[in-house]
């Protein structure tokens, strides 16, 4: 068993990274803090989807341009930036930026493929990764927003440039809070806060009568090389979504403490839930590894397995962890097992 950050995850944040959240799936820990209270003007946006009101709020005003700038401190010392930033680039923050209703303008390749993002990203321009400094040039941002500092030099002579490190937020709230403050749009951050709660209640709510309130949800990977990993609150594969909204209990064994713990086979079923749900990290579709673990006598073994509570989980969609995705997936998980329960009594 090991208790490291598991190298593919590593591989894929450069690679895929859309938490975290909470930045970041993603990896993290922390207590989700009492969520402000949504002002009258949040409330109406927050009637919408996420997807919805960052679409809505993502054009800036006329009037926003002149209304100065602010210091603001990082880790790379103070920066002065614009009070309202109307054009930004940034490298992995696009879904975190749109859930403020942030007007983004550039952003890596990787955020196209986020199936929670293409629709908000139709008029936004791919600026590669490692981030192509001389397309940002051509964007003329007023503001550049990076995870990683690779090019954090050049990048701050084109404009103001905020240095944000992975695992700096480690939950929705904070997320949300961290970037409302930043574009200067607490507001939309309150109504997007209010919009997650509300869709948390509703799913929690759904759920009722359905599963057992002592039932264990765990969330699982398996990676082309055939290793197994289990994964906690915020490591992206839903798990915001799953333990935080939702409130459903992980394993016992399971721990927040051990966002990603890799497993072998003997173990598992100590870590193993009554409901499972599996993503396959297997870029190249090779689908050897799920072959391998299916054939094996501990998985099919697994109550999980054998009740038909085992889902399977699209890599790409449940990796995500940014506020709009993590808010979506309250709805997929949901739905899953309402449609598996009712799938099972007949």
């Amino acid at each position: 068993m090991a208790k490291r950050k598991p190298a593919f995850v590593l591989g894929a944040i450069l690679l895929s990274l859309s938490f975290v959240v909470s930045a970041c799936g993603g990896t993290g820990n922390g207590n989700s803090p009492a969520s402000p209270g949504a002002s009258a003007t949040a409330s109406a946006t927050a009637s919408a989807s996420p997807s919805q009101a960052a679409e809505e709020t993502a054009i800036p005003s006329a009037s926003a341009a002149a209304e100065g700038t602010r210091s603001y401190e990082t880790d790379k010392g103070v920066v002065e930036i614009p009070a309202k930033p109307q054009r930004i680039v940034t490298d992995y923050y696009g879904g975190e930026l749109l859930a403020v209703g942030a007007n983004v303008i550039g952003v890596e390749p990787t955020a196209f493929d986020n199936p929670f993002l293409k629709d908000l990203l139709a008029n936004t321009q791919d600026v590669g990764y490692p981030t192509n400094v001389e397309k940002v040039l051509e964007l003329q941002p007023d503001l550049i927003v990076v995870m990683y500092d690779d090019s954090y030099e050049a990048l701050s002579k084109i404009a103001p440039t905020v240095h944000i490190p992975y695992g700096t937020a480690t939950n929705i709230y904070e997320t949300v809070e961290l970037f409302g403050d930043l574009v200067g749009a607490p507001d939309k951050a309150e109504a997007f806060i209010a919009e997650f709660e509300k869709r948390a209640a509703e799913g929690r709510e759904r759920l009722k009568g359905v599963v057992d309130e002592n039932a264990t949800f765990g969330i699982y990977e398996l990676t082309d090389k055939g290793e197994l990993w289990t994964f906690g609150d915020n490591a992206g594969r839903g798990g915001q979504a799953l333990y935080n909204a939702l409130k459903l209990k992980m394993p016992e064994k399971n721990s927040n403490d051990n966002q990603t713990l890799q497993l072998s086979m003997e173990l598992l079923p100590e870590y193993a839930a009554d409901y499972m749900f599996l993503t396959v990290y297997d870029p190249e579709k090779k689908g050897e590894a799920l072959e391998n673990l299916q054939a094996s006598a501990v998985w099919s073994n697994l109550d999980a397995v054998k009740n038909n509570h085992l889902f399977m989980n699209d890599f790409d969609t449940f990796y995500r962890y940014d506020p709009i995705a993590i808010t979506e997936q309250i709805d997929l998980f949901v739905d899953m097992i309402v449609e598996r329960t009712e799938a099972n009594k007949k």
